[in-house]
C-alpha cells in the first residue's frame, strides 16, 4: 500500500484527489494539509511515501516546503501539482528534489499512474525540467 500526503491550500483539490486515491486498492491516503507551512509536521504524522505538493501556496511555497521536507526525509518521493506550469517552476520542482510535476486538470488516472512511478523510484514529468531559456 501507498500511503499519500495531500498538500493543496484549496480543500475542494483535496477533497477530489482523495477520493480518485481512495479509489485505488493500492494507494491511501495517509494525510492531508493546507499549506507548505504544515508538512514537515504532517509528514511526521503520516509517514508518507509520495507527497502530492501544490507549487503555489500562500504561506510557505510548494518548492520551499519540498527542499524542508527532504531535508530531513530524503527517502519521501514529493510529485508537485500546478495550475499553472511556468518553467521557472517546473526547473525550481526539479532543483528543490521533486521528482514530477503535474498539471492539475489533467487526467484522473494520470495522477494515480504518476504516484504508483514514483513510489516505485521513477519520475513523471507533464513538462520535462531543463535549463532556464533553454542554456546551461
Amino acid at each position: 500500500m501507498t500511503r499519500v500526503l495531500l498538500v493543496d491550500d484549496h480543500a475542494f483539490v483535496r477533497a477530489q484527489i482523495a477520493d480518485l486515491i481512495g479509489g485505488s486498492p493500492d494507494l491511501e491516503v495517509a494525510g492531508e494539509c493546507a499549506d507548505g507551512a504544515d508538512v514537515l509536521p504532517a509528514s511526521a504524522a503520516a509517514a508518507p511515501d509520495v507527497v502530492l505538493m501544490d507549487v503555489r501556496m500562500p504561506i510557505k511555497s510548494g518548492i520551499e516546503a519540498t527542499r524542508e521536507l527532504l531535508a530531513v526525509s530524503p527517502q519521501v518521493r514529493v510529485l508537485m501539482l500546478t495550475g499553472s506550469p511556468t518553467p521557472s517552476a517546473v526547473l525550481d520542482s526539479a532543483q528543490a528534489g521533486a521528482v514530477g510535476l503535474l498539471l492539475k486538470g489533467g487526467d484522473p488516472d494520470e495522477l494515480l499512474d504518476a504516484v504508483r512511478t514514483v513510489a516505485a523510484g521513477g519520475t513523471a514529468w507533464t513538462i520535462e525540467p531543463g535549463p532556464p531559456n533553454g542554456r546551461l
